[in-house]
């Protein structure tokens, strides 16, 4: 089975980190909504007019609305919740297939997770048996997108669920923000988040496919309690 790594160069002279600042601001220009403007900036980078920021929801409760029945995270899959705010006059693609969650095994062991789709998030939530939490930690499998043709209720009902929830397209207009889950399977290791990154590589302006640089944002000290 391949599995595709990138090679993390990063060049800080180019990227902007804005986090103490920003909730700085929005505990002084607005008390009431400074939690959920925390959690919004909780990790965020922003640069060349585009803003990203992450939330990695590591609470069984916030899955409640969007999964009442049938919980990714109980399942060993992370959610990470995505915004893209495009503060530019040109509308900027994102290939989200692209994106990555880099998590480091061990000291000498360092892996770059793509996100599931729908349908893989499915397979692995109601796949029959269970991951063994206290298994020695190996190597996270790159999914593999079987297909499902059967027409279990529960199944349709999730793969909807996660569809719904997920980021709605690459693709952010001038002067506007998308955003919605992306999902990882960490096989219940979420303790890997302590210092994961969300690898983001691949940005273009539309109008003259120019490239922006990528986004490499730091998981490892915030996420949702």
């Amino acid at each position: 089975m391949r599995k595709v790594y990138y090679n993390l160069m990063r060049n800080p002279a180019l990227r902007i980190r804005v986090v103490a600042t920003s909730l700085l601001a929005a505990f002084a220009a607005n008390p009431a909504g400074a939690q959920q403007t925390a959690l919004q900036t909780a990790s965020l980078e922003s640069h060349e007019g585009m803003t990203i920021s992450a939330d990695p929801w590591t609470d069984a409760a916030k899955y409640k609305e969007r999964f009442p029945k049938k919980s990714p995270y109980a399942a060993g899959i992370l959610a990470v919740q995505v915004s893209f705010r495009n503060d530019s006059d040109d509308s900027v693609k994102v290939n989200l297939s692209s994106i990555r969650l880099t998590v480091h095994l061990d000291a000498d062991n360092t892996q770059e997770l793509p996100s599931l789709s729908a349908e893989e998030l499915v397979q692995e939530v109601l796949k029959p048996g269970g991951k063994d939490p206290t298994a020695t930690r190996k190597k996270l499998p790159i999914p593999v997108n079987i297909p499902n043709n059967g027409k279990d209720k529960n199944a349709i009902e999730l793969q909807r669920q996660a569809q719904e929830a997920a980021v709605p397209t690459g693709v952010v207009a001038p002067h506007s923000t998308v955003q919605g889950l992306l999902y990882f399977d960490l096989q219940k290791q979420f303790d890997l988040l302590e210092t994961a990154h969300l690898y983001v590589p691949d940005l273009v302006l539309m109008r003259g496919n120019r490239p922006l640089t990528f986004f490499d944002i730091d998981l490892g000290v915030h996420g949702s309690k």
